[in-house]
């Protein structure tokens, strides 16, 4: 290449980079005084559709990120009318920077997620969003704020800033009304609402068997349905079309009380049942606070035996830890699909071992992990997307999401108050002190293997564990390694039982019938020779 031909190319190249520099598109949202009228520290938002068939903010979802894009940026007391700017450098997902959104257009909405000042007994001061009884959902939670969809022409190479206004505020939930067999509560702790520095509350979802209340003198034996944050009726109850209705009703039917737990922490719609140091004591206050009120509040037997655990994948993970946590006070655990019990195999990643959460370095290779797959071997999502996606929601673990959360519940506390990253949001990398606490505290393999001669006394026949072995998220692979170690235990022997069923995808397990007459056996099976087990068989 000639003098003359270098000079030309460096000229184009040098046009072309400050022409990209020289662009800078912004998109301005502000909120409207009718619709809040103090100032707002929290996240604004704009959701990016090519549709508007639902409303934008209504097609984010990291399981749908062909139809969406979704960037957010953090304000600090943002007035009434003032806007805050969203710009090329505000991170978004899939798309990363608005820079990169292709000319076009598009439906677009603004929305305000509101935070709020947590001043910690730990002496942190943080902000976050503080659950309005909708389950850490921050497109349906009270008092957020939101405007209609608008059709706009995007340009990244245009430096006229697109504005957008949310005057809309979330409407309050109403509470749930009580039925003849399904009662609910809902309690202010004590416990978390003195660290927290807010009012934090506890509540409770209760299944009354058939004749409750024509059987006055009769006790019960409870099941605890572990899951995520839902108000609606165990079992579907309060479908009338629901099968597992016909069945509760039925002749025959085992009668027991069913109930299931709502805690949402500031960090997720489920606290995952445990004391940590970015979470608070949420274990301790469902212990001593919230089970109390539900063992008071109705006729249960309140005796180790007659409590039993369930639920499935956030709910499965919660049913095995809290039988290990609290061998004593539990009879028994039918846990389905739970999340990884051994952090070998956080989904499909070795948190001790490897050296990245979203690639496997091969050299010249570079291989995504997959997050989300199908029994057939089709992939719908890889880690990073579904990461990146939480980290467009929120910084500092606040999204709301599943990887956030699990940092929160099992991970220590960094400097700042917040959770320490298990990994870089952005790049993946591990940081493996952090998952050495993990592992300390919360892998459950770890702890039953390394305290078998504690613990496998007390609980070697109450654990029961069933996943398919397609699970969705790989989560039968941590199920796995449970197994491998349980079944070379000794002094004693297990004595539960782990069923891996070929092919099934998340989140495969017993119900209805075939799970009620499990329970009904472990219930004959531990319970004390004097003890009445024919007044609740009716």
């Amino acid at each position: 290449m000639n003098t003359l031909a270098r000079i030309a190319v460096s000229a184009l190249f040098f046009a072309c980079s400050a022409a990209h520099a020289a662009s800078n598109p912004r998109i301005e949202v502000s909120f409207a005084a009718a619709a809040h009228a103090a100032p707002i520290t929290g996240r604004v938002y704009v959701a990016i559709s090519r549709n508007n068939d639902a409303p934008p903010i209504e097609q984010v979802d990291k399981a749908e990120v062909p139809l969406f894009a979704l960037f957010g940026h953090d304000v600090d007391a943002l007035k009434p009318d003032a806007g805050a700017t969203i710009s090329a450098d505000d991170f978004g997902a899939p798309i990363d920077s608005l820079q990169n959104l292709p000319a076009g257009d598009y439906w677009m909405q603004p929305f305000v997620n509101v935070y709020t000042r947590f001043q910690r007994a730990d002496g942190h001061t943080l902000w976050l969003h503080n659950d309005q009884w909708e389950g850490q959902d921050w497109k349906h939670s009270p008092g957020n704020l939101y405007g209609e969809a608008v059709k706009v022409h995007f340009d990244p190479a245009s430096n006229t800033p697109i504005r957008l206004v949310a005057d809309k505020a979330i409407a309050p939930i109403a509470f749930p009304q009580d039925t003849q067999y399904v009662k609910r509560f809902r309690i202010k702790s004590r416990l978390l609402s003195d660290w927290w520095g807010q009012p934090i509350y506890l509540g409770a979802t209760v299944l009354l068997p058939k004749d409750y209340d024509k059987h006055p003198q009769t006790f019960y034996p409870v099941v605890y349905e572990q899951g995520h944050f839902d108000t609606d009726a165990p079992i579907r109850f309060d479908d009338p079309k629901s099968k597992s209705r016909d069945y509760w009703l039925a002749d025959g039917t085992l009668r027991v009380i069913i109930v299931t737990l709502q805690h949402p922490s500031p960090y997720y719609d489920d606290s995952y049942a445990v004391n940590s140091p970015n979470e608070g004591p949420y274990d301790d206050a469902i212990q001593q606070e919230l089970l109390p009120q539900v063992e008071t509040r109705f006729r249960i037997i309140r005796q180790p035996w007659a409590r039993l655990l369930t639920g499935g994948s956030t709910g499965g993970w919660i049913a095995v830890a809290q039988q290990v946590f609290h061998p004593q006070f539990y009879g028994g655990s039918f846990a389905l699909c739970p999340d990884a019990l051994d952090f070998r195999h956080h989904q499909v990643v070795n948190l001790y071992d490897d050296a990245n959460a979203y690639w496997l370095d091969k050299g010249f290779l570079r291989v995504d992990r997959v997050d989300v797959r199908r029994p057939d071997g089709n992939v719908d999502e890889m880690m990073k997307d579904e990461n990146w996606y939480e980290l467009a929601v929120g910084d500092h673990s606040r999204s709301g999401g599943q990887w956030d959360v699990w940092e929160a519940a099992f991970g220590p506390i960094g400097a700042d108050g917040y959770p320490q990253r298990i990994w870089d949001k952005r790049s993946g990398a591990i940081d493996h002190d952090v998952a050495a606490y993990w592992k300390a505290h919360f892998d459950i393999r770890n702890l039953l293997e390394t305290n078998w001669a504690t613990l496998g006394p007390q609980l070697a026949d109450k654990l029961h564990i069933y996943v398919g072995d397609a699970d969705t998220y790989n989560l039968n692979m941590g199920v796995h390694a449970l197994d491998d170690f349980l079944k070379h235990a000794q002094s004693p022997a297990f004595a539960g039982s782990i069923t891996f069923q070929p092919m099934a995808p998340h989140c495969w397990g017993p119900r209805g019938k075939e799970l009620v007459e499990l329970m009904d056996a472990q219930l004959r099976k531990h319970a004390p020779a004097d003890a009445d087990v024919a007044s609740w068989h009716y």
